[in-house]
């Protein structure tokens, strides 16, 4: 509600009980590998302060995210316990993050390095999860650099600036379980802990899987695994993910802007890209791609209203989009939903996904814009 007595006109409802139902299952399932509830990019669009409060209440023992900022954020939030950020650029500050106590990651020794000296600067040993590419080819040193990383984190630890607590890595496709990648990732990933333990290095975690393969391999679940998708309730494999009961957190909803009769033949919204073959009614949506709405939304998106999934017509705008109500005429003001769990028939972020070809992460970390965010649940305060 806005304002006590008016219900908004689009908004962010995020469900926290659902959020620690989730958390609780992975915790359950995972078990005795220790959770690492992913919030980055606030909370995947729910919330990293709320997300992560809920989810330390409900047995993550971790939390990850990817920026410094990220990180100082959270702790400034109140927010205790281990905590992991994972992407800085060169140059970037690590003071602020050292000194309270986050752990971070590295993939060279430059940038081990730079750790090192903000944790002199600091007064602190600086808490690091070495980093090994095991086929991704994005963050991480390769194999051919690991023996070097893990030497000179042992003589930085030496040093007395730096423990080097953690070798992880990221898979390529935890989706498909039996996809060879994982395999020939996993051998990698062995055969680079044995190297960062025979350098010395005295690891308290070894992680890899992330909310896919947390669920679907458990033979890679290892010290720990990072669930990301999972903790808001979204599929991380859609079609092969056995159900164990997770729950979707978000739901876009509003009220009607109007609703309009048009003849057969009229265009609706730019360049005409639909046209009506018959009469019929059509209601306007006030959000678009400001809000973080697909612009590619149609055809192939629906929107609930007045108790049945209206489809998106024409070119999603920035401030609005159309849905044709099929000659219905519910009251301007009418409830719509755009994507939620899917219990009452409304379409889900999955749906969303796959209406306009992409991943239903995609779908819920874009979505704000001037939305309000509002959340429900007992576990809202």
């Amino acid at each position: 509600m806005t304002d006590g007595a008016h219900p908004a006109r689009a908004e962010i409802v995020v469900d926290l009980d659902a959020v620690a139902h989730n958390v609780a299952t992975l915790r359950e399932v995972v078990a005795p590998a220790a959770l690492m509830a992913v919030v980055k990019a606030d909370g995947y669009g729910h919330g990293m302060v709320e997300v992560a409060r809920v989810a330390r209440a409900n047995g993550a023992d971790w939390l990850g995210v990817a920026t410094p900022e990220e990180a100082v954020a959270l702790r400034a939030s109140g927010d205790e316990g281990r905590l992991l950020c994972w992407l800085a650029a060169p140059g970037d500050p690590y003071d602020a993050v050292l000194a309270a106590d986050v752990d971070v990651a590295a993939y060279t020794p430059s940038q081990l390095n730079e750790i090192a000296a903000a944790a002199a600067r600091a007064g602190v040993t600086a808490r690091v999860h070495l980093k090994i590419d095991t086929g991704l080819s994005r963050g991480g040193a390769t194999p051919e650099q690991w023996p070097d990383l893990c030497a000179h984190a042992r003589d930085l630890e030496r040093a007395g600036s730096v423990r080097a607590v953690a070798v992880w890595s990221h898979l390529v496709a935890s989706d498909e379980p039996d996809h060879p990648a994982n395999t020939d990732q996993s051998k990698v990933f062995d055969w680079a802990v044995d190297v960062a333990e025979q350098a010395g290095l005295q690891l308290e975690a070894r992680h890899l899987a992330n909310s896919a393969a947390a669920v679907l391999r458990p033979d890679l679940r290892h010290d720990m695994v990072r669930c990301g998708i999972a903790v808001y309730g979204l599929d991380p494999a859609p079609g092969v993910t056995p159900d164990i009961g997770l729950v979707p957190a978000m739901t876009v909803r509003g009220r009607l802007a109007m609703v309009k009769e048009v003849p057969a033949g009229a265009g609706v919204s730019y360049g005409h890209a639909w046209v009506a073959p018959a009469p019929t009614t059509l209601g306007l949506v006030p959000v678009g791609y400001a809000e973080g709405i697909p612009r590619a939304a149609s055809p192939g998106a629906e929107v609930w209203v007045d108790g049945a999934r209206r489809p998106v017509r024409g070119k999603v705008c920035m401030d609005q989009l159309v849905v044709d109500l099929d000659g219905d005429t519910p009251a301007p003001g009418s409830d719509f939903v755009l994507f939620g769990p899917g219990r009452e028939g409304e379409p889900t972020a999955q749906e969303w996904a796959e209406a306009v070809g992409t991943i239903n992460y995609e779908i819920v970390t874009r979505i704000g814009g001037r939305m309000p965010r509002r959340y429900v649940g007992k576990d809202r305060a």
